[in-house]
């Protein structure tokens, strides 16, 4: 069995809407507006690009700030340390700790991650977080100039690990990219509370699960 992590809001905390608020006070007086913003920055080819290494962050921040707006050194300032914000969820780096212990102990299982992340950010991650060496592999969207949900990167994993679609699961906490996978005759997860993912393998995977002590992962 493989069982393939996003990173964003499933493995490490993303929350676009503090972070724009935190830097734009003055633009997001209401949690909407803040919402509103987030998603005009982050939602479009402008970030997007960025994020499939299509082009850099400097080129990002000017397209942005012209886009929207904004002044550019504040742009810069928000967007240059997401790598080093980006800071782990408790509950699923002891999921990935106890996964881990069943793929060491029994030998059938494999651990992967499929993230859209700028190649910038995924190389802070790499040398801040030891635990992303537990898994067996996995792709970066800003090292292959591909993201989710476009179907090449899912196929791209296939091919370089030699996944079985039928014996994968994803997990994400974006519906698109779930369905995406499934799409794709993998098995998916929808993410919205890390705290739960335990329990949510659990009634994916019974025969795998219990095992692994997982019924008293919820909170």
């Amino acid at each position: 069995m493989n069982i393939v992590f996003d990173f964003g809001a499933v493995l490490f905390t993303w929350q676009p809407a503090e972070l724009v608020r935190r830097h734009f006070p003055h633009l997001t007086p209401t949690a909407q507006a803040a919402e509103d913003l987030a998603r005009s920055l982050f939602h479009h080819e402008d970030w997007q690009g960025f994020d499939r290494g299509d082009h850099a962050l400097d080129e990002a921040v000017a397209r942005i700030a012209a886009r929207l707006s904004l002044p550019g050194d504040a742009l810069h300032d928000l967007l240059a340390p997401i790598g080093e914000r980006l800071a782990p969820i408790d509950a699923t780096v002891a999921l990935l700790a106890r996964l881990r212990e069943r793929r060491d102990a029994a030998g059938d299982l494999r651990l992967y991650y499929l993230s859209n992340m700028p190649a910038p950010y995924a190389r802070v991650l790499e040398q801040r977080h030891e635990f992303i060496g537990w898994f067996d592999g996995g792709i970066f969207s800003g090292d292959v100039q591909l993201a989710k949900p476009q179907a090449e990167i899912y196929r791209l994993l296939e091919s370089r690990h030699g996944l079985e679609p039928a014996r994968t699961v994803f997990i994400d906490d974006m519906q698109a990219n779930v369905e995406a996978a499934r799409g794709l005759g993998w098995q998916a997860i929808h993410c919205t509370q890390p705290e739960r993912l335990g329990a949510q393998l659990q009634a994916l995977l019974p025969q795998w699960m219990p095992a692994m002590g997982m019924a008293g992962s919820r909170r």
